[in-house]
Order: structure tokens, then C-alpha cells, then sequence
């Protein structure tokens, strides 16, 4: 029968090496300066579109709501979110919605109530501006298709 000897572990392989923990952190950084930019575009492009898609419904609900009411719309967006005489809402939510910025959209329907416009401020929450700052209307979600 034979005796089993204790297993000894060389010294030089107990653990990693500074080089290779530095060259596993530099790969690391490297793929984290390529990643992050594209994914926060990608990020800022779905908020955009968020805001497109919510316009859309919200405009739904004024339509509707316009059909109901002799072609006037609401005096505001709150009216969509009551209950009508039938206990039915326009917009099937509690609140009106807020834009993916966290600002409230904005409503202005015309005088006599025939027209209406709907808009988001962007990301500033500031009239005008440029990429994720852009003002998005109801106009613009209309022109590129819903």
C-alpha cells in the first residue's frame, strides 16, 4: 500500500500577478471606453422614442375624445384621465403621464377648441434645442409616421 504525500503548492502559482491583474484592468477599461458611449446613445435615442410612442397615445385619447364631444377637444389633458358619465377614461390611467424626462408634457389646445397642440420640452425641459434637448410636437410625430 502505498502513502499519499502532502500535495505542495509552488510558491509561484498561488495567485496572480500584479502584471496580469494590471493588464486584466487595462482590457477592462478599454472595452468600457468603447461600450459606454454606445450604449447612453442608445439610451437617449429609446427616451426619444418613449416620448414619440406616449405622444401617440395620448393624441389617441384626445381624438377620442373629440369624437365623444362634438369634435371639441379638452381644455386639458387631465380631463382624459376622469372618469366620463359611462365610468370610462380616455386614457386608462390614474395620472396623465409624464415624459421620460420626468416633465409634464404640454397641452394647448386652440381657441374654439378645434386643434390642439401636444409637446415635450426634452431632456432640458427648456423650449428649443438640439439631440436629446429637442422639443418633439405633435406635428413632428405625425410628419415621421406613428
Amino acid at each position: 500500500m502505498k502513502l499519499l504525500k502532502p500535495l505542495r503548492i509552488d510558491r509561484r502559482r498561488r495567485g496572480f500577478s500584479l502584471a496580469e491583474l494590471m493588464v486584466v484592468i487595462v482590457i477592462l477599461g478599454l472595452l468600457m471606453t468603447i461600450v459606454v458611449p454606445n450604449v447612453m446613445k442608445r439610451f437617449r435615442t429609446a427616451q426619444a422614442a418613449t416620448a414619440k410612442t406616449d405622444m401617440v397615445g395620448i393624441m389617441s385619447a384626445l381624438d377620442d375624445y373629440a369624437i365623444n364631444n362634438g369634435g371639441r377637444y379638452p381644455d386639458g389633458l387631465e380631463e382624459l384621465v376622469l372618469e366620463d358619465e359611462n365610468g370610462e377614461r380616455y386614457l386608462d390611467q390614474a395620472e396623465v403621464p409624464v415624459d421620460p424626462w420626468g416633465h409634464e408634457y404640454q397641452y394647448e389646445p386652440e381657441p374654439g377648441n378645434r386643434k390642439f397642440r401636444l409637446y415635450t420640452l426634452g431632456a432640458d425641459g427648456v423650449q428649443g434645442g438640439e439631440g436629446e434637448n429637442a422639443d418633439i410636437d405633435n406635428e413632428t410625430v405625425k410628419s415621421r409616421g406613428r
